[in-house]
């Protein structure tokens, strides 16, 4: 069952004149990544085959996932009313898929599936608690702070799970750290650069990865705050078995708070 409903959002609330135009972006590709996760169900079914308990975990999560993706593109049609989400979403299928005809992990075992999910969802939740943060219109605002909360109890959700599989796995910690950190390293991967473009380009327009990754994670990583990366360095922790809390928690946060605005200076000279 879903937390909320996209109708039940104050749509008529919507102020154009307080819409931060370097959002908007932003928002279309989030849009199409979070609409897409009917296959990331699917894909789920096939590695998870005979937990029917957590298959059924995974097709609400996948609910939430699209019902995201529908209320973000709503928003965006409204802030740039030129803008086709169903046509901008057919091109992003058409050119981007994730592995549905796998039949095991392509993370070496199903505690390193959950793991790598608990990083999206660790990811997911910090990024639209910045935007929420950032944003003066208010049906955005309302939007992300339902989106971060919704990722926040996926994060709880693919975190027992994990828990459950580790117990018989057994993977070590360092392989756990290498998973999580090898997930946080492909958000510069395909899946939002190809989304930044087919929501932001013009039909037809040459997909150029580079130049996508820079624009879209440029922008991304000037919402970010200290709070937000602390919060985030600590569900990563948790996730692989360190305390998320503490003086490796504070090291680690001041290290990735160094990264990502390393990163942002670097994007914004491509």
């Amino acid at each position: 069952m879903k937390h909320w409903d996209i109708e039940a959002v104050a749509w008529h609330d919507f102020e154009p004149a307080k819409v931060d135009r370097s959002l908007v972006p932003l928002i279309k590709a989030a849009a199409m990544v979070e609409r897409n996760g009917e296959d990331y169900a699917r894909y789920l079914d096939n590695v998870f085959p005979d937990d029917p308990d957590f298959q059924e975990a995974a097709h609400h999560w996948a609910a939430e996932e699209v019902q995201h993706g529908e209320a973000l593109g709503r928003w965006a049609m409204l802030a740039d009313p030129g803008w086709d989400f169903a046509a901008a979403f057919a091109r992003y299928r058409a050119g981007y898929q994730i592995p549905l005809d796998a039949a095991a992990s392509v993370r070496g075992s199903r505690t390193g599936e959950l793991i790598a999910r608990c990083m999206v969802e660790t990811g997911t939740s910090s990024y639209y608690t910045a935007l929420a943060d950032a944003s003066t219109e208010p049906v955005l605002t309302t939007i992300c702070r339902l989106i971060a909360a919704d990722e926040y109890r996926h994060f709880k959700l693919f975190y027992d799970h994990m828990r459950r599989y580790l117990a018989r796995e057994r993977i070590t910690l360092p392989r756990r750290l290498a998973i999580a950190l090898g997930r946080i390293g492909e958000s510069e991967d395909d899946e939002l650069a190809f989304a930044y473009h087919c929501g932001n380009a013009p039909a037809g327009a040459r997909y150029d990865h580079r130049r996508c990754t820079a624009l879209y994670m440029g922008r991304a990583m000037t919402f970010y705050r200290f709070r937000h990366v602390e919060r985030g360095v600590g569900m990563i922790l948790k996730t692989v078995g360190l305390p998320p809390r503490g003086r490796l928690s504070g090291l680690a946060a001041r290290g990735a708070w160094w990264l990502i605005q390393r990163r942002q200076r670097r994007f914004a000279t491509i």
